[in-house]
């Protein structure tokens, strides 16, 4: 899973921010956030992570605010809050945003995307029981539904966000109408697990972790993640009302500050656990570690016999690690103290054995091109 800031993230910050505003003047003076104690709301969702972690490590206070996480039931409950005011801002599918902007399926008003909280770590599971008949993917499961016509059911989790989007494409991908020869119901996420259980439905779309808790419960596998359908996708993102923005400018620049720093945080591979397990807890997410973890960190395993490392994960900046440990400025000094000639670049490129040629430029491209990966 990528679990990154994204490019419209720092569009939505540029936006807010005047120019030559120090981060530290933002909790006094002129910029002190007018509303300084916020509630923000979440659904149970490995992408709450920088809601969450925003106001567990103190980033919130950074920007003299108090984000309060407010654990939410179903999307339709985040939508009406934001809308009457409850919640300040919320965790929030992008497509919930747009629908409410436009009246569609709810009330209307004028809504705020403040920034991208996540790209990716969304997936389609399916039942066992489909899997007992051979289904495994898309084009199995439209052999089977040709084979044996009957209403199947699947769950998404909001009528006008994302998880319907992918669940309405990957069918009609697979030359499945997923209004004629399926019935699409609405579920909230944390409930998807206990309907497959009890056979409410063939199969759902909804964020981590629930795609891996329903193979360690063993009740269903994933027959795709949402990163396969579009790589890199835009997924969650910090919403709120347009008025609150109009009210509070101060306040919402402080909130994507400390979004951001947040995100930054979780961004940082070697902090992964440490998220996983704050968020795993039940005032957060309510699951075990392990289904948040392992998908958090790019390892993934569908349930029928296929393991691998997220191709979409975060790769380290070879390049700014290279430079860290390699002194070429200390080298640079010396030779010209020296009079010691240098390289034409500090980067070079060199061909190996194989033909392969290696980039010291594009570290990462040269880390992508190996066939064989751990």
């Amino acid at each position: 899973m990528k679990k990154t800031v994204g490019l419209s993230a720092a569009a939505a910050l540029m936006t807010l921010v005047a120019p030559g505003v120090r981060q530290g003047a933002w909790a006094a003076g002129s910029d002190a956030p007018e509303k300084p104690n916020l509630s923000i709301g979440f659904i149970p969702l490995t992408d709450c992570a920088s809601v969450v972690m925003a106001s567990v490590k103190g980033f919130d206070k950074k920007y003299g605010l108090t984000i309060t996480p407010s654990k939410e039931a179903s999307w339709a409950a985040v939508r009406d809050k934001l809308v009457s005011g409850e919640l300040d801002a919320a965790h929030v599918l992008y497509g919930l945003i747009y629908g409410v902007q436009l009246g569609i399926g709810g009330p209307k008003k004028d809504m705020a995307v403040l920034a991208s909280l996540n790209n990716n770590g969304q997936a389609i599971t399916l039942s066992n029981l489909l899997k007992s008949k051979g289904v495994t993917d898309g084009a199995s499961l439209a052999k089977q539904i040709k084979a044996e016509p009957k209403e199947y059911t699947f769950a998404q989790t909001f009528p006008t966000g994302t998880h319907a989007m992918w669940l309405y494409y990957w069918l009609a991908a697979y030359g499945i109408n997923p209004f004629t020869q399926a019935k699409v119901i609405t579920v909230p996420p944390p409930q998807m697990i206990a309907n497959m259980r009890v056979d409410n439905m063939d199969g759902f779309c909804v964020g981590e972790p629930w795609g891996a808790r329903a193979i360690r419960d063993n009740i269903g596998f994933t027959a795709v993640t949402t990163q396969e359908i579009w790589k890199d996708h835009p997924e969650k993102v910090l919403g709120t009302t347009a008025a609150f923005v109009a009210q509070y400018p101060n306040t919402a620049r402080a909130m994507v500050a400390a979004i951001l720093d947040a995100s930054k945080y979780i961004d940082t591979m070697s902090n992964r656990s440490e998220v996983a397990k704050v968020i795993s807890a039940k005032s957060y997410v309510n699951t075990d570690f392990d289904s948040i973890e392992d998908r958090m960190l790019g390892q993934y395993d569908n349930g029928i016999g296929k393991k691998w490392k997220d191709p979409n994960k975060d790769h380290p900046d070879y390049l700014a690690v290279a430079k860290k440990v390699n002194r070429i400025d200390i080298y640079k000094q010396a030779a010209a103290m020296t009079k010691t000639p240098l390289p034409k670049s500090d980067m070079r490129s060199s061909k190996l054995i194989d033909g392969v040629v290696w980039d010291g430029s594009n570290p990462k491209a040269y880390a992508d091109g190996f066939k064989v990966k751990v």
